[in-house]
């Protein structure tokens, strides 16, 4: 990828790897022969794992669906069969390129700390050195965002939770959806940025509902903002369960998330789920539409090739068949947990998302 850089914008040319060179990634670092530099490539991702909680009673949050008495009469044998199924596609992601998986990902819909370690103890996950930071959230339902990350390649360094607030006008008591987390850590020893989101639904309607995930979305563009002024280079991926589409106000107006490389300056993101939008892809369904609800987006200062740093090459929708409903009413949509109370034994309502990084290596 070659970037001219000016006073006011980035100037990206298209940068893109031979199809061949992919076939000849089987480990975390790869070199072609020749005049072609060695690099190395690592995988974040994002998955909304639909609810996953545990059966025990909180008294404090709204679970009493989830319990083995409540509607959806969660026992353990279902509650030990949704972790074996979301611990075997965490297994899977990123391997096309990265032999260990993943090295970050962040989850939304747990319910708490106690989930997410019974997740990486199974033992589909249990010979990864896998590790969690979560935060618990202020949603009524008790379901938070967290990262699960690999110890091996990524040494955590701090996080940091931003409220998102959605006080109707007049109400003067204020009000609180899930929180917007920001975990800086140091990635292959480089320092990256990352928040994890869940922004509000569209309950109600898109648009009347459209004012919160503008705020969720003001949130990430405080932060990126704050990041800047202390470094112009500022590594930022922005991950999520957004509720909106790229092409959503949320994204454009308020995060500024350009679909081209060519129009990102100095201080907007990329938004590479844009092009995959425009392709008709998605990642959760509703009355026989996709949406792409599931985003990764990166600051301008992935988008450059420079200094043996790590820079943005590509993004993906997981979507292999295994998690593909194969009949019914829902033949074609993501293969859920539930069918309203209705158990299905399925994975989630969403697929998940994968960006690749790479860096030129000595």
């Amino acid at each position: 990828m070659a970037i001219s850089t000016s006073k006011n914008s980035y100037k990206v040319r298209c940068f893109k790897v031979h199809i061949s060179l992919f076939l000849l990634l089987i480990s975390s670092a790869f070199h072609v022969h020749g005049q072609n530099p060695a690099y190395e490539v690592l995988g974040v991702g994002f998955y909304n794992v639909e609810n996953l909680f545990d059966t025990k009673n909180d008294t404090l949050i709204d679970d009493e669906e989830f319990l083995p008495e409540g509607t959806k009469a969660w026992t353990e044998d279902k509650y030990q069969e949704k972790i074996a199924n979301i611990a075997s596609v965490i297994s899977q992601l990123g391997k096309d390129l990265c032999k260990d998986g993943l090295s970050l990902i962040g989850v939304s819909e747990i319910e708490n700390e106690k989930v997410l370690e019974d997740l990486i103890r199974h033992p589909i996950l249990s010979q990864r050195k896998l590790g969690i930071l979560h935060h618990e959230s202020s949603d009524k339902r008790g379901i938070d965002v967290a990262m699960i990350y690999d110890t091996e390649k990524y040494t955590p360094i701090d996080q940091k939770a931003y409220s998102v607030d959605i006080t109707r006008g007049s109400d003067s008591h204020k009000r609180y959806t899930r929180d917007v987390v920001l975990y800086t850590g140091e990635l292959a020893g480089e320092k990256i940025h990352v928040t994890v989101n869940h922004w509000p639904s569209r309950s109600g309607g898109e648009k009347k509902s459209e004012w919160k995930r503008k705020n969720a979305a003001l949130v990430n563009r405080h932060i990126l903002d704050s990041l800047l002024v202390e470094d112009p280079k500022a590594k930022l991926i922005i991950m999520g369960d957004l509720n909106d589409d790229p092409t959503n106000k949320s994204l454009t107006e308020c995060l500024r998330a350009e679909k081209k490389y060519r129009k990102v300056e100095d201080d907007d993101v990329f938004n590479p789920m844009s092009e995959i939008f425009s392709n008709g892809k998605g990642t959760t369904a509703y009355r026989d539409r996709w949406s792409l609800f599931d985003q990764i987006l990166v600051s301008p200062g992935l988008l450059q090739k420079n200094d043996n740093s790590f820079f943005y090459q590509k993004a993906t929708i997981y979507n292999k068949r295994y998690l593909i409903e194969n009949k019914g009413k829902y033949k074609g949509y993501p293969k859920r947990t539930f069918n309203f109370d209705v158990y299905q034994g399925g994975y989630s309502d969403h697929l998940p998302v994968v960006a690749y990084i790479l860096k030129v290596v000595e």
